[in-house]
């Protein structure tokens, strides 16, 4: 029997990042559309989501960082055969509308420009780990440590640089195109872009296989491309 978009088949029940949030809309909305399933999609700090998962909370797909996911699945959490790889992010830089934009055109223009601000953030995510560890190899860490505002999870980067509680703001593209109050300086240039790779899975105790193998057949088609860029991503 056919699905329509009218369908009063339970939903699928998913957890992502926050990174992935509007992306996610967009694509169940379409998937919606096509097959009649709809997808109660939980979106979250990327820690707290991990969390959830391996605290056993009841999840038919997940959808973080590979890192977290290769995490999850050693644990046990997921099922390693149906690991779907769907995006590339890149991290970009932010200041508030109307201040002036630091250049970012090089490696060590960053470093400069992160050695002027009075204040920056990043998120928990990976990552702001990675710039943990950049700051660390450029031998600044502790010396900017004081002026460093945690970000709590869930909560965007951008908004916090909107709000001027932060001068320079580093996050993944994706997650500031839909941040208002802030201008975009541009993505971090290609010698120390820190680029995430975004996967799908299904839960190990998913008792609905088939209709998540379908879900994730949809997300890495080429049929959610346009959307994938449109969120400020590439398709992986």
């Amino acid at each position: 029997m056919q699905v329509t978009a009218t369908s009063t088949v339970a939903p699928l029940k998913g957890i992502s990042s926050m990174a992935t949030r509007q992306l996610l809309a967009e694509l169940m909305a379409a998937y919606f559309e096509r097959s009649g399933q709809a997808v109660a999609m939980a979106s979250v700090g990327g820690v707290d989501a991990a969390k959830r998962v391996q605290a056993g909370e009841a999840f038919d797909v997940v959808i973080l960082a590979s890192d977290a996911m290769a995490k999850l699945i050693a644990a046990g959490h997921l099922r390693a055969d149906s690991l779907t790889e769907l995006v590339h992010s890149g991290v970009a830089v932010a200041v508030r509308a109307g201040t002036t934009a630091p250049d970012i055109s090089s490696e060590d223009a960053v470093r400069l420009a992160v050695l002027a601000a009075p204040t920056l953030s990043y998120s928990t995510g990976p990552s702001g780990a990675a710039l943990a560890k950049l700051f660390e190899r450029w031998g600044i860490a502790d010396q900017i440590k004081p002026r460093i505002v945690t970000a709590p999870p869930g909560v965007p980067v951008g908004s916090l640089v909107a709000k001027g509680e932060v001068d320079l703001g580093f996050q993944q593209f994706s997650e500031l195109i839909h941040v208002d109050g802030i201008t975009i300086v541009g993505p971090l240039p290609s010698a120390i872009q820190i680029t995430t790779t975004f996967s799908a899975a299904m839960t190990s105790g998913c008792a609905r296989a088939a209709e998540v193998r379908a879900l994730l057949d949809f997300m890495a088609s080429p049929d959610a491309a346009a959307a994938k860029r449109r969120q400020g991503m590439a398709p992986a």
